[in-house]
Formats: C-alpha cells, sequence, structure tokens
C-alpha cells in the first residue's frame, strides 16, 4: 500500500496494491494487521454506504463528543473529499484538503478523528463506502458549512447548485463550531 501525506498532518491517501487481469481485479481494502504496520492501528465499529446523484454535497460533518475516525472509498462514481481540521489546538486548525477518490483510482482517505469532513459527487449513482472508530451519535452531529468562505474549499461545481440536505443547508460557519481540544 502506498501511502501519501496531506498538507495537514493526520488525514493519509491510501493507494492499496490492485492485481488485475482480463478477468477484472482483486485489492485488499482493509486488513488490521497490514494497516497496523503502516501506523493505522484502528478499530472500527460501523460500516456505512450511501449512493448520490451528480452534483449532491454532504458534509461537512463531524460529531463532537464521540469523533469518528472515517476510512473513505468510491466503489462506483466519483466523489471530491474534503476534511476541515477542527482541532483548535493544531497549528492548522480550519485549514482543508481534499482529494478525488473513484472508482477507477481506487484510492482510500483516511480522515481522523477531530476533522469535518464532506464530499461532492462528480458523477451519477456514486457509491460511497466508510468504516468508523465510533458509532453514530445524531445528538452530538454537527455540521461546519460547506462554503465559510474563511475555510475556502475549492469545491469543483463547475457553476452547478449543489444538492443540500436541510442540515447541510444550516452548516455553521467555523467561527461557531464547537471545535476539538
Amino acid at each position: 500500500m502506498n501511502i501519501i501525506e496531506c498538507n495537514i498532518p493526520g488525514p493519509l491517501i491510501l493507494e492499496p496494491r490492485v492485481f488485475g487481469d482480463d478477468r477484472g481485479f482483486f485489492m485488499e481494502s482493509w486488513n488490521a494487521e497490514a494497516f497496523a504496520k503502516a501506523g493505522l492501528d484502528l478499530t472500527f465499529v460501523q460500516d456505512n454506504h450511501s449512493r448520490s446523484q451528480k452534483g449532491v454535497l454532504r458534509g461537512l460533518h463531524f460529531q463532537n463528543p464521540g469523533p469518528q475516525g472515517k476510512l473513505v472509498r468510491v466503489v462506483r462514481g466519483a466523489v471530491f473529499d474534503a476534511v476541515v481540521d477542527l482541532r483548535r489546538s493544531s497549528p492548522t486548525f480550519g485549514k482543508w484538503t481534499g482529494v478525488v477518490l473513484s472508482a477507477e483510482n481506487k484510492r482510500m482517505f483516511w480522515v481522523p478523528e477531530g476533522f469535518a469532513h464532506g464530499f461532492l459527487t462528480l458523477e451519477d449513482d456514486t457509491d460511497f463506502l466508510y468504516k468508523c472508530t465510533s458509532p453514530y451519535a445524531p445528538q452530538h452531529e454537527a455540521s461546519l458549512a460547506w462554503d465559510d468562505p474563511t475555510v475556502g474549499i475549492e469545491w469543483p461545481l463547475d457553476g452547478i447548485e449543489p444538492k443540500l440536505s436541510a442540515k447541510d443547508a444550516v452548516g455553521v460557519p467555523l467561527a461557531d463550531v464547537k471545535a476539538f481540544a
């Protein structure tokens, strides 16, 4: 597995070894021993799967208390995946990083606890899978405004208006976020 560090310490882009031939391909998307050897000694408690049409923007979600680490990937379609550092003690507090994840590139993205996470679907019928280190706790979930100018995520919207849930349409600005220590 190839591990690529991002411009913010913590999030990682993971490129698994893919074995392909004329029949298709094989890859390990999770192997506890291999990930631990790579410095990611993780315990997952929940797997999630979402399907979205092109132009859906989900996020930027986080839980506090009960933060979730997430290992995310796309098995059909493509997304622009973004995270924002919400750790007040971090020198990169309020900074973002992003990556394109697709069925074609087979990349995975490690989102550590203490980050807001969201994605924009780039193709119709995109299937997004993610493993979580803590269970979903709706009473502690919050949304950072996807378009907060102080964060300045460069979403590849190409002139389209993103499709948002009611919850995501009223995300709070970074200044009002209940951040992590």
